[in-house]
């Protein structure tokens, strides 16, 4: 489900669950974060992270995503991509919905093809994303865009996601990894200090005491009757009624 390979000082990450267009579920967060770290102990200096087939992640597998153990494994794997001490690029070669925007945005940078879309749904099922998916968002796509997206499900296409700023190029996933291996050949700490510090200036971690009532807002969401509802609603195949509560 997940294939490592290298490109000289590059490794190449992708996500080939096909049949279900990359879904993620708990056996893939758990490989994807366990190929990062095995990239990494073996002296990669750069990492590309892409979708086998015509989608980069569509998503969260919705069969694994209403428990607490999969919200678990997909948070510790974004963490270590965002940790990771060298350039993550993302290829995203095809749609990157949901938790496939999330991945895309925990990389350093993104490389668009003609087929990428983005968007995080979240309202039309009764979910929520954590604070740090929204203020990353926020920070790479902007506010006015991170409030079409979050509020009314509006998706961006690979020319939109470049002109907010989401993207920093379009190209195929060969591009990202030519950018990658041009990234590899920089020096290594130089590289990981910055990524260091741009983490910690513009992504300090959520305090759980001061952000507390961030933190409850979010667990409300998931034990909500809503949630309950956008469940039972994909279970009879229908649209969800929410109520607010």
């Amino acid at each position: 489900m997940i294939d490592l390979t290298s490109r000289g000082r590059v490794a190449v990450i992708t996500l080939n669950r096909q049949e279900k267009r990359n879904a993620l579920n708990i056996e893939m967060c758990r490989l994807l974060r366990d190929a990062v770290r095995t990239a990494v102990d073996g002296g990669a200096r750069a990492l590309v992270i892409t979708g086998a087939g015509t989608s980069f992640c569509s998503g969260a597998d919705l069969d694994a995503v209403y428990t607490a153990d999969f919200r678990d494994a997909l948070y510790a794997m974004l963490h270590t991509v965002v940790d990771a001490p060298v350039p993550v690029v993302a290829a995203v070669n095809g749609p990157a919905i949901g938790a496939g925007t999330q991945l895309a945005i925990a990389a350093d940078l993104r490389v668009v093809a003609p087929a990428a879309l983005f968007g995080i749904p979240t309202a039309k099922i009764g979910l929520a994303v954590d604070p740090w998916t929204i203020r990353r968002f926020a920070l790479l796509g902007g506010n006015g865009t991170a409030r079409a997206v979050l509020l009314a499900c509006a998706q961006l296409d690979a020319e939109q996601a470049g002109r907010c700023g989401l993207a920093e190029r379009a190209g195929s996933v060969e591009d990202a990894v030519g950018w990658a291996e041009d990234m590899a050949e920089l020096a290594p700490l130089t590289v990981g200090y910055s990524k260091q510090v741009l983490n910690a200036l513009f992504e300090p971690e959520i305090d759980p005491v001061a952000d507390k009532e961030l933190l409850t807002a979010l667990e409300a969401c998931w034990t909500s009757e809503d949630f309950a509802e956008g469940r039972r609603a994909r279970t009879e195949k229908r649209p969800p009624r929410f109520e607010g509560r």
